[in-house]
């Protein structure tokens, strides 16, 4: 028997024309394969199929390897300004084997602190998605039956986490062409100093700068990141602890995301990473403990930017010229949220801006001009001695306060009474709040 013509697009005869053209249909197939072929128990997000994601990104904008001469060069300037360094700090080099990356280089060897990173938002992410995945479509009972599908919402989960990993491969892609090095987000993205030819010409653009002075002064900034990274060993904890607390309180927006996948054509990938892309389905909790976490890691991070920039800075004087004209290029790109912050609310909902950088850096040159090197990096010797949020506002009286050391109003509390003894117990003397509350006299 002849089949009517249209028939073939009829779902009552054809089940599999709700999914369009057939062609397109295989493509997405293809890229479903990535994810079906991931290893149980790796993770939320296929991480593999993200690396790769970032490289096609990086190759399609042209991604040369770096070739000997510019190896040298960025693997000289490292080591010239560790040298310059020593003069300016007492923490010790941390550019033990200098590199120069190329882009694809540069997703390949970060991808592994990104993972840490981001897996526990694209946790959240997965399951939401791979339930709303499940219920799409399904009318009222939806949740009902969604929950008695079994191995298929495991294959919408697995779906979720394919969407997710295209997401994060978009935005390392992105981001890629224009870092600079493996500290621009502020966090130890690789214990291996380096800079990327590409992206030192991409920030040189439009600076009419020597070259070798500006490849200088940002191998003077790497350089002083990892100086602070390997050798203050609670930093990294606390960065990546204060990163992971936030992303607690970040949820999805289930209603945004199942709107979006409802009208949603699988067999389009462009259409589902536009569905995805941009940190809309990221929202953080209206919370106290939100807000007070926000605030640790945004003081966190001025306070290394701050650092970074004046010990770049003293390094830097009497030997380029140019000083004054980098520093504030630099600054005004962390200030006011550069590629890498974008990249970084696109995956977890979270800008990485230090937004006080500027008080930050005052705070630093302050404490300096009264104790000198030694006394300004010893600060950072334990994080009770760091200055908080509300520090910043005063930065010159947190450097007197501190040299002073003034406990007399503790004193005060623990003084024996006149012809006897105190029965208030030894608790110690006070200690400073490292949450970024405020300090008030005879806080404990």
């Amino acid at each position: 028997m002849t089949d009517l013509p249209g028939r073939e697009n009829d779902p009552n005869e054809n089940p599999f024309a709700m999914f369009g053209d057939p062609e397109q249909m295989a493509a997405a197939m293809r890229q479903f394969a990535d994810m079906l072929s991931a290893p149980a128990g790796t993770g939320p997000v296929n991480w593999d199929m993200a690396k790769n994601i970032a490289r096609h990104a990086v190759v399609a904008e042209g991604d040369p390897s770096v070739m000997e001469g510019e190896r040298r060069q960025i693997v000289d300037a490292l080591r010239l300004a560790d040298l310059w360094l020593n003069e300016v700090t007492e923490l010790p080099s941390g550019v033990t084997n200098p590199e120069a990356w190329s882009r694809s280089e540069w997703i390949e060897k970060t991808v592994p602190v990104w993972k840490q990173l981001c897996d526990p938002i694209a946790e959240r992410m997965v399951d939401t998605m791979g339930g709303t995945l499940g219920a799409a479509g399904l009318g009222a009972e939806g949740q009902a039956m969604a929950a008695q599908l079994g191995p298929l919402m495991g294959m919408m989960r697995q779906m979720g986490g394919m969407m997710v990993g295209s997401q994060i491969g978009q935005a390392l892609g992105t981001l890629a062409p224009e870092v600079i090095g493996s500290s621009d987000i502020g966090l130890p993205l690789s214990e291996t100093a380096a800079l990327l030819p590409g992206g030192i010409a991409a920030f040189s653009h439009g600076l009419e700068m020597p070259s070798e002075e500006i490849r200088l002064y940002l191998a003077l900034r790497e350089a002083a990141h990892h100086r602070l990274f390997q050798h203050v060993p609670w930093l990294r904890t606390q960065l990546f602890g204060a990163v992971e607390e936030y992303a607690k309180g970040i949820t999805v927006d289930t209603s945004a995301l199942e709107e979006q996948i409802r009208g949603l054509d699988i067999s389009n990938p462009e259409q589902i990473q536009e569905a995805l892309s941009g940190g809309a389905l990221l929202k953080p909790e209206d919370t106290e403990r939100q807000k007070a976490a926000l605030v640790r890691l945004e003081t966190i991070l001025a306070l290394v930017e701050g650092w970074v920039g004046t010990v770049a800075d003293a390094a830097a004087q009497g030997k380029l010229p140019s000083v004054a004209s980098l520093s504030e290029t630099v600054r005004r790109r962390r200030a006011t949220g550069g590629p890498a912050e974008r990249t970084f609310s696109t995956l977890v909902g979270l800008e990485l801006r230090p937004r006080r950088l500027r008080e930050a850096a005052a705070l630093w040159q302050a404490l300096a001009a009264d104790r000198g090197i030694e006394g300004r990096d010893a600060v950072w010797s334990h994080p009770d001695l760091m200055p908080t949020a509300t520090d910043l506002d005063d930065p010159q009286a947190f450097v007197r306060g501190e040299a002073r050391l003034d406990l007399s109003a503790f004193e005060d509390q623990v003084k024996p009474d006149e012809g006897g003894t105190s029965d208030r117990p030894d608790t110690g003397p006070p200690e400073k709040p490292s949450d970024g509350g405020t300090r008030e006299p005879g806080d404990q």
